[in-house]
C-alpha cells in the first residue's frame, strides 16, 4: 500500500476524532462571584435554622444543573461546581460546548430580575415571606413550548427544590399525557417563564399583581431568549390565567381570551404565537360549588366547561410543541372538536375522576346518565370566574 491513501486514511482519522470530540465537548461556565451565584440560585434553598437539605452552594448549583442537563436528554451528563480564585465555575460533562450559552444567558436575565426585586424592597413592597426564585432545573437547550404563568408556589422552592414540582405544574403535566405526551417529555413542554420571578405562598397572587413592572427587563429577556429553542425554531406559548393574559396585553398589545389565540412580536424577525389559558388550578375554584351559591349541578356544569378548555388548550400545546410548522389555528380548531364534542364523554370521565375524586367506574357512570346531554360548547353560557390571582 503507497503512503499516500495510508496519510489521507490518518487525515480522515483525526478529523472524525475532531468532530466527535467537538459534538461531545464538555461545557465550562463561569458562574460569577459567590454573592452572584448565592442570590441567582436562591441560596440556602430551604433553611430556617435548620436546613431541610444542607447542601453547600455547590451542591445547591449541581443540583439544579443536574435537573436541566436530565431534562434537555443528556442522561449521562455529570455537573461539577468548584471554585477558582474568586469565582464559581461549573464543568458539565456529556453535553455540547454550546451548553453553557443557554446558561449564561438564564443568569445575565437573573441579575435583571435581582435588580427588580431590590427596587421592589426599597419601596417597602417587598413581602418577608418572599424568595426571589428564577426558572431554574428547565430544560435549556430542547424546549417544545413555553408557560407563562404567574409566580411559582414557595414549596416548590423551600420543600422540593424543583420548579416544576407543584400541583399547577402536575396537572397541567397529566392533560400533556392525555394529549400524547409521554410522561417523561412532558419537562421539555414546561419550560416556564413567571412574570414574577418569586417564590410565595398560593394566597399571595393578588399581591404580586401589583409588582410585575420591577420586572418588566427580566420577562422581556426571558420570552425573547427562550421563545426560541437551540435550532432557532420559534416556540409556541400559553399564557395561564387572567393576570398573564392581562400582562400580554399591556406589554404586548392583543387582547388574550381563554382559547384565544395572539401573534406577538419579539423582534422585527421573530412572531411567537400565543394561546390564551386558564391557570391550571382555577379548576378546583371554577367547581366549588360554594362559588354558586351551594348549586351542585351549576358547579359541576362549570368544572366540566374548564376542563374542556384545559384539555383543548393542552391539545394545543402538544400539537404545536411536536410539529413547530403546524398551522396554529386548524390545530385549535381540532383540539376543541375532539375534547368539547367527538370525546366529551371522555372529558367528562376525566372531571369526575381527578376533580370530584371518583373511581374510574364511578365517573363513567356519572358521565353515562349526566350532566353530559349536550356537547361542552353548549356550556358556554356558563359563566365561569377566575379565582383572585389566577
Amino acid at each position: 500500500m503507497s503512503k499516500a491513501p495510508c496519510l489521507t486514511l490518518l487525515a480522515l482519522s483525526l478529523l472524525a476524532v475532531s468532530f466527535t470530540t467537538t459534538a461531545h465537548a464538555d461545557a465550562h461556565i463561569t458562574l460569577g462571584s459567590q454573592e452572584r451565584v448565592a442570590r441567582l440560585f436562591a441560596y440556602p434553598n430551604n433553611c430556617n435554622v435548620i436546613c431541610f437539605r444542607n447542601w453547600t452552594l455547590e451542591q445547591t448549583v449541581e443540583h439544579y444543573l443536574s435537573q436541566s442537563t436530565q431534562r434537555d436528554g443528556y442522561s449521562a451528563a455529570k455537573v461539577k461546581v468548584s471554585r477558582d480564585n474568586d469565582q464559581l465555575v461549573a464543568r458539565i460533562s456529556g453535553v455540547p460546548q454550546s451548553y453553557e450559552m443557554p446558561v449564561k444567558d438564564l443568569l445575565d436575565a437573573g441579575d435583571l430580575a435581582f435588580e427588580g426585586a431590590s427596587r421592589l424592597n426599597r419601596d417597602g413592597k417587598w413581602a418577608y415571606n418572599w424568595n426571589l426564585f428564577l426558572p431554574l432545573g428547565m430544560a435549556l437547550e430542547k424546549r417544545r413550548s413555553i408557560e407563562l404563568l404567574h409566580f411559582p408556589p414557595d414549596y416548590s422552592l423551600t420543600q422540593a427544590q424543583d420548579y416544576l414540582r407543584s400541583a399547577t405544574s402536575d396537572r397541567w403535566a397529566s392533560l400533556l399525557t392525555r394529549n400524547g405526551i409521554p410522561r417523561e417529555q412532558t419537562p421539555a413542554y414546561q419550560t416556564i417563564i413567571d412574570i414574577a420571578p418569586i417564590a410565595a405562598p398560593a394566597s399571595a397572587g393578588k399581591n404580586l399583581e401589583g409588582v410585575y413592572g420591577y420586572f418588566q427587563d427580566y420577562q422581556r429577556q426571558m420570552v425573547k431568549s427562550l421563545s426560541r429553542n437551540a435550532d432557532g425554531q420559534t416556540l409556541p406559548m400559553v399564557a395561564f390565567g387572567a393576570p398573564v393574559r392581562d400582562w400580554i396585553k399591556q406589554q404586548y398589545g392583543p387582547t388574550l381570551k381563554v382559547l384565544g389565540l395572539a401573534s406577538i412580536s419579539l423582534a422585527s424577525e421573530q412572531q411567537v404565537t400565543v394561546l390564551g389559558a386558564h391557570h391550571p388550578s382555577n379548576i378546583w375554584y371554577a367547581a366549588d360549588r360554594n362559588n354558586h351559591k351551594g348549586d351542585q349541578d351549576r358547579a359541576d356544569q362549570a368544572g366540566l366547561k374548564v376542563m374542556g378548555q384545559d384539555l383543548s388548550a393542552a391539545c394545543w400545546q402538544a400539537g404545536m410543541g411536536r410539529n413547530h410548522n403546524a398551522d396554529p389555528k386548524a390545530t385549535l380548531d381540532a383540539c376543541t372538536h375532539k375534547w368539547q364534542v367527538t370525546s366529551k364523554k371522555q372529558t367528562c370521565e376525566l372531571f369526575f375522576s381527578s376533580i370530584r375524586n371518583m373511581t374510574a367506574a364511578q365517573a363513567k357512570s356519572r358521565c353515562a346518565t349526566g350532566p353530559m346531554t349536550r356537547t361542552l360548547r353548549d356550556l358556554q353560557k356558563t359563566s365561569v370566574q377566575p379565582a383572585p390571582g389566577l
